[in-house]
C-alpha cells in the first residue's frame, strides 16, 4: 500500500533530518558502498573466471600443463570469490506495516522436502494397499 501524501512528507523530513544530523550514519544505512564493492566483487570474480578459462585453454593448446594448472586454480578461485560476494548482498527485510518491526518469515505449508518425500511415499503405500 502507497503512502499518502502526509505520510511520504514526513518520510522525507525525517530523512533530511537525520542526513542534517549523522550524514555518515545516514548513508550507511543507505547501503548503496556496499552494493557497488559486492557489484564489483562479482565482477571481478567473473573476468578471474573466464581468464581462468582462456589459461586452462591456452595451456592444453599449448601443451603445457602448469599454465592448464594455474588457469583451473584461478577458475576455482574466481568462482569460489563471486559466490562468496553474491551471498554477502543484504536481502530486503520484510517490514511488517502496523508495527515497523521485521516481519516473521512464513514457513511452506508442504515442510521440508524429506516430510514431502514421506508423505508421498506414504500415499503411495496407502493405494498400492487399496487397490491390489
Amino acid at each position: 500500500m502507497p503512502l499518502s501524501d502526509h505520510e511520504q512528507r514526513l518520510l522525507e523530513q525525517m530523512e533530511r533530518a537525520l542526513y542534517a544530523e549523522d550524514p555518515k550514519f545516514a548513508s550507511a544505512l543507505e547501503g548503496s558502498g556496499l552494493r557497488t564493492r559486492t557489484r564489483r566483487a562479482v565482477y571481478v570474480s567473473a573476468a578471474g573466471f573466464v581468464v581462468g578459462v582462456g589459461l586452462l585453454m591456452g595451456g592444453l593448446f599449448l601443451h603445457q600443463q602448469w599454465v592448464s594448472v594455474g588457469g583451473f586454480v584461478l577458475m576455482l578461485a574466481g568462482a569460489v570469490f563471486g559466490i562468496t560476494a553474491w551471498r554477502r548482498i543484504p536481502r530486503l527485510a520484510v517490514v511488517d506495516p502496523r508495527t515497523g518491526a521485521p516481519a516473521a518469515r512464513k514457513r511452506k505449508r508442504g515442510g521440508s522436502l524429506v516430510d514431502r518425500m514421506e508423505q508421498r511415499w506414504q500415499h503411495r503405500q496407502e493405494q498400492q494397499r487399496g487397490g491390489f
